[in-house]
């Protein structure tokens, strides 16, 4: 897995991945339930409105932003895996803002990587000669770290497992974003978090197999399967894997 930009949370909790062990989540995960807007969430977050009386603290907003994405993704996903998983791959794919956006969900119990590939002349890699490729991932059980590459990590986590939860099914999540030099400045966290919840909220390409779902996915991307592959452990794995419904 490529490096990430090295941008980790030096404090916060969500470091660990999982909302029961910070003592805010219930109230975050009841006012995301409630139906406030996970924007509005994140700011009362950030000003410090959650916590002991006494004890509250003011949060720079980016650590708020992604300390709300973990903690509600951790919480809905801790729901989907008592779900049946999907029944074929599903491909979303989708262009915003010079954002080339592809999700693949295959038929497998909860595991989900982000990665993203920066062009040339773009603000992540403005002097490079090739696309670099970012991003980190978790199996079942999530992760004990923060994500190399970043808050787009758990905002699009949440997407992802807001859309599972709203099927009541559960997957193995891929997400691949291609960065244009179109995209001139980065808009944020929050950005990634929506454009993802329109990519998935749009009617899935179904298929039998990952190699037709692969094929379909490459079609609206501009970096080959093959660096992808090198980039992913999970499609690597996906790939090596054979499975027993292969040889029925």
């Amino acid at each position: 897995m490529v490096a990430g930009r090295g941008d980790a949370l030096p404090r916060l909790d969500v470091q660990l991945g999982r909302a029961k062990r910070v003592p805010d989540a219930g109230a975050v995960v009841e006012l995301y339930q409630k139906g406030v807007l996970v924007s509005r969430i994140q700011r009362a977050f950030s000003v410090g409105a959650f916590g002991i009386e006494g004890a509250r603290k003011l949060v720079p907003t980016r650590w708020s932003i992604t300390a709300v994405d973990s903690l509600l993704s951790q919480a809905l996903i801790d729901k989907i895996k008592r779900f049946e998983t999907i029944d074929e791959y599903r491909v979303h794919a989708d262009t915003y803002f010079d954002n080339r956006y592809v999700a693949l969900l295959m038929p497998e119990p909860w595991k989900f990587e982000w990665i993203e590939a920066w062009f040339p002349q773009t603000h992540w890699n403005a002097y490079g000669a090739s696309p670099a490729l970012m991003g980190d991932y978790e199996e079942y059980w999530g992760r004990t770290t923060y994500a190399s590459v970043g808050g787009c990590y758990y905002s699009t986590r949440l997407a992802a497992a807001e859309r599972l939860k709203a099927d009541r099914r559960q997957a193995g999540s891929i997400l691949l974003r291609e960065i244009h030099p179109g995209y001139l400045l980065p808009l944020g966290v929050w950005n990634v978090r929506e454009s993802i919840r329109s990519l998935l909220a749009k009617p899935p390409a179904k298929f039998d197999t990952l190699h037709a779902a692969l094929t379909h996915a490459m079609s609206y991307l501009r970096i080959p399967l093959p660096r992808w592959i090198a980039a992913s452990a999970l499609l690597r794995r996906a790939l090596s894997q054979g499975k027993i419904t292969d040889f029925v």
